[in-house]
């Protein structure tokens, strides 16, 4: 490798993409075509760049496998940064192989890093920490090991454990100093922002308040009975009952706790279950059957009681009930929350991590579109969808992950 394409390679490790371009930018051979992908990577054309890294990728020779294996690794992270979230997992998976078995354990474990975020991406957090585990961070260079701590940063986050959260983001903000890449070092930050900003809305007794997400990982461990509406979750501290697939039996619970220890007119379960604006025979049947089916889900936590105006909750074990509610209400929250990153996301990636159909996130596009909440860019199959940041939240609990249980 001639002295051009080592400083190259050089400054783009030290987060300096324009002298590494200043130095092979008039190159056509397939090293330097690989380096002018990164670095236009790293300067957001990714465009540009996955066509370099592809010609690079066919311009290495059928001998220079590890070559070829990280100009794959190179355009899975562009992938990843364009939320292209169909990109060939396999694809990635052999390179990494190739690495590893060619000894280059530094691009193989940036590789494992890539498939680790993919996972996390779309909420499939168990698989994530079981990967992660596969890797021994201690002789990262330390660009490598500030990726591996912001992993396990994100997976904590999103489990609500935020102790193991700030003890990561710690050693992953030591690291990015010793890297002393800028770009590194703005990503800590911006991670340590989610610990920082108000996550829900914690409301009991008629009152609610903003609450940080180390708060919600303790109301949760606390002895209170909680109607978690960013899950969409009934739980107490020894049991948890999902209500996912059960949007009226929430609605039902979400209003009983927010009135506890009141009662809630049957008039008013009417209207927050089914939208009814007046309440006829018909609603009332409804409602009395739905009561039923709530009861029996909820009979191991808490009790409902007839009472003369309506309905009213009586949990089993805990003295208190709080609602846990998102920091902003809306219908589309959970678009929106992936939208929230910042970076353009297509319809089938919001579909893929949502876990739902992309008809369903098309007509929430489309609904955000019109309320001016996202906008969209390019056509067809180019499309992509993306909105500012939404200032002052956190949107850890909107995203797609598994309720923490005991």
């Amino acid at each position: 490798m001639d002295s051009l394409i080592t400083a190259a390679a050089r400054a783009l490790a030290a987060g300096d993409p324009l002298g590494a371009l200043n130095r092979v930018a008039l190159r056509d051979d397939a090293p330097a075509l690989a380096l002018r992908g990164i670095a236009m990577a790293q300067l957001g054309d990714l465009v540009r760049a996955k066509l370099l890294l592809r010609r690079a990728a066919r311009a290495f020779g059928p001998k220079e496998a590890v070559a070829r294996a990280r100009c794959v690794v190179a355009e899975a992270e562009i992938a990843l940064v364009s939320r292209d979230l169909t990109w060939p997992a396999k694809a990635l998976d052999a390179a990494r192989a190739t690495l590893e078995e060619h000894g280059d354990r530094v691009n193989a474990a940036h590789a494992r890093h890539l498939e680790v975020r993919r996972l996390v991406l779309i909420g499939r957090l168990d698989e994530a920490e079981s990967r992660l585990a596969e890797l021994d961070p201690a002789p990262f260079p330390p660009a490598s090991r500030t990726a591996y701590e912001l992993l396990v940063a994100g997976i904590a986050m999103r489990r609500l454990r935020t102790q193991a959260a700030r003890a990561a983001l710690a050693r992953a903000e030591h690291a990015a100093r010793l890297a002393g890449i800028p770009a590194l070092t703005a990503e800590v930050e911006s991670a340590s922002l989610v610990l920082r900003t108000p996550a829900a809305r914690r409301i009991a007794n008629g009152e609610e308040r903003l609450v940080l997400l180390e708060e919600v990982e303790a109301l949760l461990a606390s002895q209170a009975f909680v109607v978690d509406a960013c899950r969409h979750a009934v739980r107490d501290a020894h049991t948890v009952v999902s209500l996912a697939r059960r949007p009226v039996l929430f609605a039902l619970a979400r209003a009983l706790g927010e009135a506890w220890p009141g009662d809630v007119a049957r008039d008013t379960l009417v209207a927050r279950a089914f939208g009814a604006k007046r309440a006829d025979e018909s609603h009332r049947a409804r409602l009395r059957v739905e009561v039923g089916r709530l009861r029996a889900m909820l009979r191991p936590l808490a009790a409902l009681a007839a009472t003369k105006g309506g309905f009213a909750l009586a949990p089993r074990r805990a003295s208190e009930v709080v609602v846990l509610a998102r920091p902003v209400e809306e219908e589309h929250a959970a678009v929106l929350a992936f939208l929230a990153d910042g970076e353009s996301w297509s319809s089938s990636a919001l579909a893929l991590a949502l876990g739902t159909s992309q008809r369903t996130v098309q007509r929430a596009l489309d609904a955000l579109a019109a309320a001016g909440k996202a906008q969209s860019l390019g056509r067809g199959r180019a499309r992509r969808w993306m909105t500012p940041p939404m200032p002052g939240f956190t949107t850890t609990l909107l995203l797609t992950a598994p309720l923490p249980s005991d």
